[in-house]
């Protein structure tokens, strides 16, 4: 049986110098022309994760209940652990999903691995969210202690990025195809925040519908930053489980699209 998508991957491997480049030239671009560089890129997560903790727990203290760990229980603490990686995801998908249509005069002059340019943007994004989630561990310290759960956060970390790469090339692929699809997913996105555990408790939520929250991607990650940087308890098996459901649905659908459209993607560019 034919895998593309083992095949991708296996160029992106052998083509990781340039990747690399490419990488670094799309960081470069975001911060061209600005005296603050890299200050503008990490800016507003910085700002919109201050404001929740500003808000939540200084001006208002609010608190979310049956939350077993105290700092859970603090409404800013909790949303700010959820709220980064999904920007993380949320710029690794969005940007990642137009990648091909910006790179079509590019492929259609030179036989250049598509994949190459999904990898970038998500690669990219990755450089500028990694490191603020990274730094969630010594600013939730109170919180976890070091336990041996919140090293589950580099996992994670790349769980995410692996499942981030797999849908934003999917939808690249199909926003080439049909450029309604970046617009349906855009409203996606904007919604998908609401249906997923990071602006309540799973718990929270009416049993009888939690199966829906399910259905997003990120509520396994989510739930699994909570666990380790909240409580330094490690992620329960549920959530690895649906972490890697989807990582295996999305390269069974990627796959299939890669190999139906092969020989059509550069011409739809």
């Amino acid at each position: 049986m034919h895998f593309p998508l083992a095949l991708d991957l296996r160029t992106l491997w052998r083509m990781r110098a340039l990747l690399r480049v490419l990488t670094r030239r799309d960081l470069a671009a975001r911060t061209a022309g600005s005296v603050g560089g890299w200050l503008w890129v990490w800016l507003p997560p910085l700002a919109t994760v201050a404001a929740y903790f500003l808000v939540f727990d200084v001006v208002f203290a609010m608190r979310v209940g049956g939350a077993a760990a105290p700092a859970a229980a603090r409404v800013g603490t909790y949303l700010i652990v959820g709220m980064l990686p999904w920007m993380a995801f949320v710029d690794a998908v969005q940007r990642g999903m137009g990648s091909l249509l910006e790179a079509g005069p590019l492929l259609q002059k030179n036989p250049l691995p598509p994949a190459l340019f999904p990898a970038r943007a998500v690669l990219a994004s990755g450089c500028v969210f990694a490191p603020l989630i990274v730094l969630l561990i010594a600013a939730y310290a109170p919180a976890h202690h070091f336990r041996p759960g919140v090293w589950a956060v580099p996992a994670l970390l790349a769980g995410q990025l692996a499942l981030s790469f797999l849908l934003a090339y999917l939808l690249a692929i199909l926003t080439a195809a049909l450029r309604d699809v970046a617009q349906g997913v855009g409203l996606l996105l904007s919604l998908g925040i609401f249906l997923s555990p990071i602006l309540f408790r799973l718990e929270q939520f009416p049993e009888r519908w939690r199966w829906v929250l399910w259905l997003n991607p990120m509520t396994a990650p989510a739930l699994g930053y909570q666990a380790a940087l909240l409580e330094g308890a490690a992620p329960r098996l549920m959530v690895w489980a649906a972490l890697a459901a989807w990582l295996a649905a999305l390269a069974l659908l990627l796959n299939l699209a890669l190999a139906r459209s092969r020989d059509q993607l550069v011409d739809w560019l």
